[in-house]
């Protein structure tokens, strides 16, 4: 399977998450939702790190890199994930979670050498954010009784901005086993994240419908598959971390569909669509040669 094959089938299976989660929150608070996923992710990949052979006390001797990258990657980032999917629609979290292949070209300027911004990553991202401005105002209207809307996107923004940090790492790294790095920060963070709900939220243990079990088992499926191929793709020497996630912009166009067919009060609205063909045109001219957009500017 291609690169693009490969990163197009991680981004949809992260689209998918929005639905999932928001079946999750009807019967789980989301820091103990997220706790309880990240785990079960972790427990599913051990099996996969001995059918391989990984070296694990090689892997271990990475243990601070491994313990800070399981905090920042699935404990900071999808605890601000699931707290602010939690305050935002899921058609406009999908959006908003979409930017991230914008923070990743930022960063990836300013700590990558082979991996600058450019005239046409520059204008892109500028459209890009754009579109989250338009989507915030638009849906911050409609809901500003209720300002928890408004930290709810915040929450999203910073979620992304780890996101984007932890893949740098991944690329600036000592190059570790795909499928051990995924068990390990998942399972860690996971962890933790149970741990910190328990003083947040203190969730009631108890057994929970057939519904919610099956959320639980596809959203641990999500990261436990689609991060172990991402980062497998980012360890690649021909892959630039930007151009790798570009085509991020799967997951808001999959993320606001899913959310749209299976969610009970989820419909297409102008603000959603609007974000989707704004962010969707910004990710898109990321794609064009530079050589094509070099002669159209000097036109």
């Amino acid at each position: 399977m291609s690169v693009k094959l490969k990163a197009i089938f991680a981004c949809i299976l992260w689209g998918s998450a929005f639905a999932g989660a928001k079946i999750g929150f009807q019967y789980a608070e989301p820091v103990f939702l997220s706790g309880l996923r990240f785990t079960l992710a972790g427990i599913l990949l051990f099996p996969l790190i001995f059918t391989q052979k990984v070296d694990v006390k090689a892997q271990l001797k990475h243990w601070r890199f491994l313990l800070l990258f399981a905090f920042l990657q699935t404990c900071l980032q999808y605890g601000l994930f699931f707290m602010g999917l939690n305050k935002v629609p899921g058609a406009t979290s999908a959006v908003i979670i979409g930017t991230g292949p914008l923070f990743v070209a930022i960063m990836a300027h300013f700590t990558l050498k082979d991996d600058k911004l450019n005239p046409r990553k520059i204008i892109a991202i500028l459209l890009g954010l754009s579109g989250v401005v338009f989507i915030s105002l638009a849906k911050g209207e409609i809901s500003s009784n209720d300002p928890s809307f408004y930290l709810g996107v915040v929450l999203l923004l910073l979620s992304n901005i780890c996101g984007s940090y932890t893949n740098i790492m991944v690329v600036k790294s000592y190059n570790p086993s795909p499928v051990f790095l995924t068990s390990f920060a998942n399972f860690t963070g996971g962890v933790m994240l149970l741990i910190i709900s328990f003083f947040l939220e203190s969730p009631e243990i108890k057994v929970y419908p057939l519904e919610f079990y099956g959320a639980l088992i596809w959203l641990a499926l999500i990261p436990a598959v689609a991060f172990s191929v991402w980062y497998g793709l980012l360890q690649q020497p021909e892959v630039k971390v930007s151009d790798l996630n570009m085509w991020k912009f799967v997951v808001p166009v999959a993320g606001s569909f899913l959310s749209w067919l299976f969610l009970p009060g989820e419909s297409p609205d102008i603000a959603s669509v609007t974000g989707i063909i704004i962010i969707t045109i910004a990710l898109l001219l990321l794609q064009l040669p530079s050589q094509y957009f070099n002669k159209t500017t000097r036109k």
